[in-house]
């Protein structure tokens, strides 16, 4: 979509002018799900709502006040007949037939779910609550946080990273963490954006920030990954092993008909990548079994997954399988189905047949007496070989059939037959490896250098801009940091304006333009970009061409890691 030079008419004139008073773009809000104590469930008939300081209810369907309490005063809320009521701790009741949603509100303090705990600490909230019903499901209700991104960022950072891994690190875990939010991989859920579980990134509210972490949301403020001009899905895991691999190799496509299609559909950016580059692709087996049998140097080797070993023995595992392969034929990717465990006999082998770059199981084929029954995709394969109820780390795996003879005491004894799985990483293994980006930031690493390493032909860049002549559109303002003196400003002008106006650093910039075919245009502002912070407010000038808009943004890293 980008030229990286344009041959066009840029004029851009310099003069000292007063920085506009307009708030930075820092108004995109989200809806996060807040489950139980254990992530699992996210439906209640009744929830008790606290604040830290005095709060409020308000009934939105009114838009009136239900009642004002003190701090750490105990309030239940139940629904019945699709209608809330709520009581006091005393179970008195102060409303009742309210129709919902119930907003919950502090000013000056922080919005609970009573004996909620997150990471060992009562879970606190910045935002408000808001309780609402599920649509298409009588008498059940979401509980839902709503709060602005950078806050939200927060309480995801530093419970999705360690903050010993360092701020360059916990940097690229703000960034990708703030792509995700604004782009999730799914969107399963009616009333809210994403949840606060692993299923979608780990949220834990206010009272687990730390100070290292809020750091770097604060300085990747407005900051995101783009392949493209568009948001990068930013995915992430644990531990990659050494090796990440491509998106289409570890996920489904799901068509609007139900259907389920893998190897999914390619996504330009999300290409497996090799830590070193003398690393061949682990395709084949040959090359599989040596990587991850091995401990060769990459960035992941410090985590307690960078390699890995499970055993079973014959018994335990046909039926352990007996089990799994029929909850994963439910999902769809066991062929043919399998749903009774008499047909599944005696194992005989277990073999992977399709491997992707990273070495990563696509298909494991297991053959019984009985047959052959092929399993595909990662989950599914992590979920059909457990071991004491839990699925294997990665997909990354080699298998082995080892009989150990009895000892010479025992001479009735029988050959044991143990199957052993080994392999390397924690995770789908998919963007960016957590373990790795901590390596890196150790080493040195910039954040940028850490997302482009995972992430192939991807920029760095502010949150695009859409900017009109709509009244209270036609300016904005962003804050962003950077360690370099270099920056563009992309301006997408498909619908061909020729002014623009920036005001950079106290520095006013006049944008003109020759209208062009080109859809994106380029234009290096780097002489006016400082070190650290800067500030920069776009002015679109008022034309009868405006009524559509335009998204201009700064781009702080070009995109330049094609693999």
């Amino acid at each position: 979509m980008f030229k990286k030079f344009l041959t066009i008419l840029c004029i851009i004139t310099a003069c000292t002018a007063p920085v506009f008073a307009v708030p930075a773009n820092g108004n995109k809000m989200v809806k996060v799900g807040i489950s139980d104590a254990k992530f699992q469930n996210y439906y209640f008939t009744k929830t008790v709502v606290s604040a830290t300081d005095r709060f409020r209810l308000i009934d939105k369907s009114t838009n009136s006040l239900v009642s004002e309490f003190d701090a750490d005063t105990k309030v239940k809320i139940e629904i019945k007949d699709n209608l809330f009521t709520v009581s006091q701790e005393d179970e008195s009741i102060l409303a009742k037939n309210l129709a919902g949603p119930i907003v919950v509100e502090s000013a000056n303090g922080y919005v609970t779910v009573a004996d909620l705990k997150r990471a060992g600490k009562p879970a606190y909230y910045r935002g408000v609550f808001e309780i609402t019903k599920v649509p298409k499901k009588d008498n059940q209700f979401n509980v839902i946080n709503i709060l602005d991104v950078e806050s939200y960022l927060k309480g995801v950072v530093p419970n999705e990273m360690p903050v010993r891994f360092g701020l360059e690190a916990l940097k690229a875990q703000a960034v990708l963490a703030r792509n995700y939010v604004l782009k999730p991989r799914e969107r399963n859920y009616h009333n809210f954006d994403v949840c606060d579980s692993v299923a979608c990134q780990v949220y834990y509210g206010a009272n687990t920030e730390q100070e290292l972490s809020d750091r770097a949301v604060f300085e990747t403020e407005d900051i995101v990954a783009m392949n493209e001009g568009e948001l990068i899905l930013a995915l992430y895991s644990s531990t990659a092993g050494g090796y990440t691999e491509s998106f289409e190799n570890a996920f489904s496509t799901d068509l609007s008909n139900g259907t389920r299609l893998f190897p999914g559909a390619p996504k330009p950016y999300l290409k497996g990548v090799p830590d070193k580059k003398d690393i061949p692709v682990l395709s084949d087996e040959k090359a599989a079994r040596e990587f991850y049998t091995t401990e060769p140097k990459t960035f992941d080797n410090a985590s307690p997954y960078f390699r890995w070993k499970k055993e079973w023995e014959k018994t335990e595992l046909e039926n352990i399988l007996k089990k799994t392969l029929k909850t994963q034929s439910a999902a769809g990717f066991v062929y043919p189905k399998f749903t009774n465990p008499e047909d599944f006999g005696s194992l005989k082998d277990i073999k992977v047949s399709r491997r992707g770059v990273s070495g990563k199981a696509m298909c494991v084929d297991i053959y019984t007496d009985k047959g052959k029954f092929s399993v595909q995709k990662e989950l599914p394969i992590r979920r059909a070989f457990q071991k004491n109820n839990i699925s294997l780390p990665s997909a990354n795996v080699v298998f082995d059939f080892v009989t150990e003879k009895p000892d010479s005491v025992n001479k009735h004894a029988k050959p044991v037959t143990k199957i052993i799985a080994q392999g390397g990483g924690f995770g789908h293994g998919v963007g960016m490896s957590q373990y790795g980006a901590g390596e890196m930031a150790k080493q040195g690493y910039g954040y940028e250098d850490i997302i482009q390493h995972y992430f192939t032909n991807t920029a760095i860049t502010t949150f695009p801009v859409e900017l009109s002549n709509k009244t209270g559109k036609d300016t904005a303002s962003q804050i962003f940091y950077t360690k370099e003196k270099k920056a563009f400003l992309v301006v997408e002008n498909k619908f061909q304006f020729t002014k623009l106006t920036i005001v950079l650093n106290g520095k006013e910039l006049r944008v003109e333009m020759i209208p062009s075919l080109f859809g994106c245009e380029k234009f290096d502002i780097s002489k006016y970009i400082k070190k650290g912070e800067n500030k920069i407010t776009y002015i679109l000038p008022y034309s009868d061409l405006h009524k559509k808009p335009v998204r201009v943004y700064v781009e702080i890293r070009e995109a330049a890691n094609e693999q």
